[in-house]
């Protein structure tokens, strides 16, 4: 695997069953790079996202086939136990899931999964993480309420924070401002810029729009497959295959 690379997909095969959902996917995602995972719904982005991180192990119908390497080492085929390759990644999903628990136990829940649970440093901890993705001065009066008392757009960056908190080397996004407001949209991918320096960050979205303003490198899937990949720039101006031509000109969605 060549060093600039973080993430390295080969030969993946995922079926539901006997349906052919991931095929042949091979695919190399850059170290502290926004990827962004870009195509129509139903196209396998998700489905992919979600094996990255093992995800895919809590179907029984699922079947997988192939490698995923991440820094060298074959998560398919890994004896270690599965929580240690998840606590590489954080997870942000569509909605935001905030833990039925306090603002700060969110946070400080991520830290106590990363094992760094220090009473005496964990008050400044959940600020850091907070500060991270701009929360903090907006409840810092407000810790110990309910979570779920945010909007929806705090939410999602407490999540955020909460994903940081676990220390991972990858950050995984599925449609994350799908639900969002576009001031809160513009807040979680300006976040995602300024994070990239510290991690590799592999983004799903259907919104072209979003592809073009975040992403360094894109993977453009369709009818599970992956018909292109590169750096955004070459991708977006200059693609290689008709189907993403078309994709990027609006003629399927």
């Amino acid at each position: 695997m060549q060093e600039d690379y973080h993430i390295s997909v080969r030969d993946l095969d995922l079926f539901i069953g006997k349906q052919h959902i991931l095929k042949n996917i091979n695919v190399v995602i850059p170290r502290n790079k926004i990827t962004v995972i870009l195509g129509p719904s139903g196209c396998g982005k998700t489905t992919l996202l979600k094996s990255l991180n093992r995800l895919t192990d809590l179907y029984p119908e699922v079947k997988v086939n192939g490698n995923i390497f991440i820094d060298g080492e074959d998560i398919l085929h890994s004896g270690r136990d599965i929580t240690e390759i998840r606590k590489k990644m954080g997870l942000l999903a569509q909605r935001p899931y905030p833990l039925p628990m306090s603002i700060f136990n969110n946070v400080a829940f991520g830290l106590k999964m990363g094992g760094r649970n220090r009473k005496n440093l964990l008050h400044k901890r959940v600020e850091n993480y907070l500060r991270q993705v701009n929360l903090f001065d907006e409840v810092k009066d407000r810790l110990k309420e309910p979570a779920n008392s945010l909007s929806i757009g705090q939410q999602q960056r407490l999540c955020l924070a909460r994903g940081l908190a676990v220390d991972p080397e990858i950050i995984l996004a599925d449609e994350p401002t799908s639900a969002l407001d576009p001031i809160s949209s513009q807040a979680i991918e300006q976040k995602f810029m300024e994070l990239k320096s510290n991690y590799t960050i592999i983004v799903v979205t259907h919104i072209l729009r979003q592809a073009k303003r975040i992403a360094d490198y894109i993977v453009f899937m369709y009818l599970g497959e992956i018909i292109e990949h590169g750096p955004a720039k070459e991708v977006l101006e200059n693609p290689k295959q008709e189907k993403t031509k078309m994709y990027l000109e609006g003629m399927f969605y």
